[in-house]
């Protein structure tokens, strides 16, 4: 008995640590306004929130009068226009500042929502596209939800896992090859573990595994 006490806690202690592996990497979460997501970010992951820069650019033409969101929406376009951060941020205390006298709330929106609106500007550049809103996620979310609709119901846990897991890696292999969504030299210069020495894979040679059967020549003599 004492002896399955021990082996408990040591899987308990290796599952808390892989799961801690597991969080270490992570540095950026990519959500809506939500002070739940926004705590979890900094709490769990100790990673930077990026407020999903489409609903905020909604939630701002919100305030703003119906005759006048198209040149609101210009005037902060502008700032997502900017080829650093730090002039992004300039631009952004212009605009505000410039819109606060006409619509105090908006003002008020910008004032407050600046750093997370503006976090994936800290990223590699060739990155902003992808990690400024949350669609390419929502993206996955909808194939997720096309895929298992069809099915229905499923047998059990296991078969939810393989199906997911399969359009998972469809997913990642889609995104590191063919599409390249994030290059890999962009990530080794954020990443926390240092590089393995192997080169990238080249972008226009996509991977391919074996076929079953297929003969393999031998190496040596």
């Amino acid at each position: 008995m004492r002896q399955r006490v021990i082996d408990r806690r040591r899987s308990l202690r290796q599952t808390d640590s892989a799961k801690i592996e597991a969080r270490r990497g992570v540095k950026l979460v990519i959500a809506d306004d939500h002070k739940g997501l926004r705590a979890a970010a900094r709490r769990v992951f100790n990673a930077t929130h990026q407020r999903c820069r489409i609903h905020w650019m909604r939630n701002a033409l919100a305030h703003a009068p119906t005759k006048q969101r198209m040149a609101v929406a210009a005037m902060l376009k502008t700032i997502f226009a900017q080829e650093t951060k730090a002039d992004a941020e300039t631009q952004w205390e212009v605009v505000a500042d410039a819109l606060r006298e006409k619509q105090p709330k908006l003002g008020a929106l910008m004032d407050a929502s600046r750093d997370d609106v503006l976090a994936y500007m800290s990223f590699p550049r060739e990155h902003w596209a992808w990690i400024a809103s949350t669609n390419p996620p929502e993206r996955v979310n909808r194939e997720l939800k096309r895929r298992s609709d069809v099915i229905g119901i499923f047998p059990n846990d296991e078969a939810i896992v393989r199906l997911v897991g399969a359009l998972m890696l469809e997913t990642n292999d889609e995104w590191a090859v063919a599409r390249r969504y994030m290059s890999l030299e962009a990530l080794v210069r954020i990443t926390d573990n240092p590089p393995s020495g192997c080169p990238p894979w080249p972008p226009d040679q996509p991977r391919t595994s074996p076929k079953v059967g297929a003969h393999t020549p031998s190496q040596g003599t």
